[in-house]
């Protein structure tokens, strides 16, 4: 007699497992999270839970976490930020911050903002920038940079082999490196918490 699925009580498993280990089970670990007698009862139920958007597999067939296991946010759609649109509510996706907004997550680190000379870019003291580390800076990214042995946020602009960084704030003055120029990463996004 095949074995009943309880969905539910597995997605409870799997996300307790996940949040303390920040990884997807090995199969060994499913056998004993689930109490399955074999590896290959293990085997047979993971299609179920690919299927049921739990696990899903990277190009090499390692079982990776979805949004519902990292604990997603619902994505709901759009909202008109220019005119008011009739407002309809329809689930296209689980998403997580993180699946958004990084790319490379062992390249990236969070730093707070201090002072206001990017506000005019929208970034202001308080907010949390996303930095990827081994980036290369363009003309026109914004950098956390060491320059002459103290680190900015600044515009990263070069013109003529010439390297400038600049403020989003008129009140500050361009800064041009005198001795030393380090690029500890471009900033590729800004998170503000309202309330």
């Amino acid at each position: 007699m095949a074995r009943q699925i309880d969905f539910s009580s597995i997605t409870l498993k799997l996300k307790t497992f996940y949040s303390k280990q920040k990884r997807c089970p090995s199969y060994s670990e499913l056998q004993n999270l689930l109490g399955y007698r074999s590896k290959g009862g293990v085997s047979v139920l993971i299609p179920h839970l690919i299927k049921k958007g739990l696990l899903r597999r990277d190009s090499t067939g390692r079982l990776l976490p979805t949004p519902i296991l990292q604990g997603g946010i619902k994505w709901l759609g759009f909202v008109q930020a220019g005119f008011p649109s009739p407002a309809e509510e329809e689930l296209l996706d689980t998403l997580t911050l993180d699946e958004f907004l990084i790319k490379k997550p062992n390249a990236t680190y969070i730093v707070k903002v201090s002072g206001d000379s990017m506000i005019d870019e929208g970034i202001k003291e308080g907010d949390l920038v996303l930095v990827e580390r081994g980036r290369q800076a363009q003309h026109g990214d914004i950098v956390i940079a060491q320059v002459d042995g103290q680190w900015t946020m600044k515009y990263f602009e070069k013109k003529n082999g010439k390297v400038t960084l600049r403020a989003a704030n008129k009140r500050y003055p361009d800064i041009e490196p005198k001795r030393e120029l380090v690029i500890g990463g471009v900033v590729v996004a800004n998170v503000r918490k309202y309330k």
